[in-house]
């Protein structure tokens, strides 16, 4: 099952069982990648509904940010809802020593001397580990692993 039929497919259980946040969030989700799909002309594949869920974490946890600034807790509480039930569409993430892993095996293959090759590494490793790891993170450790 792919995963657009795995969230429709919740999106109508979110129906049946009259939960309204739930549903709203998975309708919030279901039109940015119809929105995707309208703009580029095709079907996404798993890996590009994966990559709308993840630009839309991302916006969840830098609007929680905010909302925690203007300590506005019922937004903050909304906003980790969408979050929380976002995650739930990421494939399994990585552990830190699973990502030093492939950090190390990364750094080997391409010959990376020093942060002038952070690109190189980086190139590799977003095919490799996206939606399985937080690239933010990822990219301090090659960062750190080069300069040192």
């Amino acid at each position: 099952m792919s995963l657009r039929t795995r969230i429709q497919d919740e999106m109508k259980a979110a129906m049946k069982a009259r939960e309204t946040q739930r549903l709203s969030a998975i309708r919030l989700l279901l039109a940015a990648v119809k929105q995707r799909e309208v703009d580029e002309r095709k079907d996404l594949s798993d890996a590009e509904v994966v990559a709308v869920v993840e630009k839309m974490i991302k916006q969840r946890r830098e609007s929680i940010a905010q909302y925690q600034s203007a300590n506005r807790r019922d937004l903050v509480d909304a906003e980790t809802f969408e979050l929380n039930l976002l995650s739930g569409y990421l494939p399994k993430q990585l552990s830190e020593p699973e990502i030093a892993e492939e950090v190390g095996a990364a750094i080997a293959q391409t010959g990376a001397r020093g942060a002038a090759d952070m690109g190189k590494v980086m190139g590799l490793l977003k095919g490799k580990l996206a939606g399985r790891a937080d690239m933010a993170r990822v990219s301090a450790l090659v960062k750190s692993r080069l300069a040192g």
